[in-house]
């Protein structure tokens, strides 16, 4: 096969907001199209029609677009296999059902949900409490294999209610080889005669997947763990219908933080932290929080989520999404499942926020805190992220934590307060106020210089001063340098602030 040819999907069901573990598979297969030159197409699988949410469509569509994850072909962008959403797709499944009853490969079950109740209630008095409509128990049910077949065009005819069951071949072994996890064996008489087609008219998900992909073209499906058991199912449905099956790969589980089982869509708001790309309003009124409105960039969070499960094999942490696309392979992701990190997921966004340019942060930062900063222009909002952003993981932490840079401080640091506001502080302050007067060119190299004199002329060192610098100026105990806070402060700005503060710490010591 060449790379050309590489065709790979993204087919989440729109029954809720997209976890990042669905993020996540989009991604892989995202990286996997780019590497070979392929195409990545989003498909919506909306056969279940009980659990259809409004505006999860929508929602997987903008979650998709912010994360940086383009879509070359599929719903929203259309493309030559259209329609790409399967209510739309509905007409043509039947005729496959159809051809799958007729070569033997499956039947009608008239089974009520009551019938199947029945058996499962027995099953249990039995002790056999795992029953199964299988190559086993279909001779004692109400199919077209144990009904005569008068009875079966009778009961057609009249419209009793049907679905079409896979006829599952007894005791073979269904043998695959997956991307990811290598050779798969699994015997048929561990799968049940799966539902390929409901009573509703609607395929289920196994026959309108295995339907879509072949007629889509995919040639390699990248998908979660939790599909895996479907597989064997999948692969037989291939064989049925005389089609080459695509590739399979099945990716890792992400697991909770404590490795404690699998990361759901309830854990994120419980421990602290989004699981899902953006914000999501259920229509009941409940909010999940999302990574994108909790100020994380997309860039971090994508190269987090590369990270869960794949391994470039080099000790590179921060990739670009052209990096990655270079970079990936699906050799180089595991087999085990993947523990969500919280703290490094913070660790990814500050860096991708120093990563920024001073103008895009300013750009954002007004975006953030708006009326705020109104007042500053351009040049004085980029030094101040320039100061600022080694000391942030978060835009917002630029104003929150440097919010000294835009207003007078109005409360000061206890800690620093009562450890270093000593009986001479007032005076050494007023003292070390008189000498930045007489700066004429007030910028940080000549503040510095200044103050180095001024600690040589009293014998003191950097730590009995400095921090009452800051104090005064900030009202913080740390930050960035004082000599670049001062430049940026200005002259005037900074004696008013020595002027005005050195009293109201002198008062709060009284």
């Amino acid at each position: 096969m060449s790379d050309k040819s590489v065709r790979v999907r993204f087919a989440p069901s729109p029954t809720g907001p997209l976890h990042m573990g669905g993020v996540r598979t989009a991604l892989y297969n995202y990286l996997f199209a780019k590497k070979h030159n392929g195409t990545f197409i989003l498909r919506i699988e909306d056969t279940d029609q009980a659990r259809f949410v409004e505006g999860a469509e929508e929602y997987i569509i903008e979650a998709l677009k912010w994360c940086g994850i383009n879509v070359d072909e599929g719903q929203g962008v259309g493309g030559d296999y259209g329609p790409y959403k399967q209510s739309e797709r509905q007409a043509m499944y039947k005729p496959y059902a159809d051809q799958l009853i007729a070569s033997g490969k499956a039947y009608y079950a008239f089974d009520t949900s009551e019938d199947l109740d029945r058996m499962r209630k027995q099953a249990i008095q039995m002790k056999m409490p795992n029953w199964q409509y299988n190559s086993v128990t279909r001779s004692s049910m109400q199919n077209s294999l144990t009904l005569p077949e008068d009875e079966v065009q009778k009961r057609l005819d009249n419209g009793d209610p049907y679905v079409i069951r896979f006829k599952m071949p007894r005791n073979i072994d269904v043998r695959f080889e997956d991307e990811i996890r290598g050779w798969v064996v699994v015997n048929t008489n561990n799968v049940d005669d799966k539902v390929l087609f409901k009573s509703d008219g609607m395929p289920t998900y196994h026959l309108a997947n295995i339907v879509d992909d072949h007629t889509m073209k995919i040639t390699h499906v990248i998908r979660g763990e939790e599909w895996l058991p479907s597989a064997p199912l999948h692969v037989l449905l291939y064989e049925a219908f005389e089609w080459e099956a695509p590739k399979f790969a099945h990716c890792p589980l992400l697991l909770r933080p404590d490795g404690n089982g699998k990361l759901s869509k309830r854990d994120g708001d419980r421990l602290g932290f989004p699981v899902f790309p953006i914000d999501w309003l259920s229509k009941e009124g409940e909010k999940f929080s999302g990574y994108r409105e909790q100020g994380y960039l997309p860039g971090a969070f994508i190269n987090m989520l590369a990270f869960l499960g794949w391994n470039p094999g080099t000790t590179q942490e921060i990739f670009s999404l052209e990096e990655m696309v270079e970079a990936f392979s699906l050799e180089r992701v595991s087999k085990a499942g993947a523990k969500f990190d919280a703290d490094k997921t913070k660790w990814f966004q500050q860096q991708y926020l120093r990563a920024e340019t001073e103008k895009s942060l300013a750009k954002m930062l007004r975006e953030e805190v708006g009326d705020a900063i109104s007042n500053f222009d351009d040049t004085y909002v980029e030094q101040a992220c320039y100061l600022m952003k080694e000391r942030a993981t978060f835009v917002e932490d630029i104003y929150s934590e440097g919010h000294y840079l835009f207003a007078n401080p109005t409360e000061f640091d206890d800690k620093t307060v009562s450890k270093k506001w000593k009986d001479e502080a007032e005076e050494l302050m007023n003292e070390w106020s008189k000498e930045l007067e007489t700066i004429s060119d007030f910028n940080a190299a000549n503040i510095e210089t200044s103050f180095k004199a001024f600690l040589e002329a009293k014998e003191m060192g950097i730590g009995k001063v400095l921090p009452l610098f800051r104090l005064v100026l900030t009202g913080k105990g740390m930050g960035p340098s004082m000599f670049e806070i001062s430049d940026l402060l200005g002259k005037k700005e900074t004696l008013k602030r020595m002027e005005n503060n050195i009293p109201a710490i002198v008062k709060l010591k009284e």
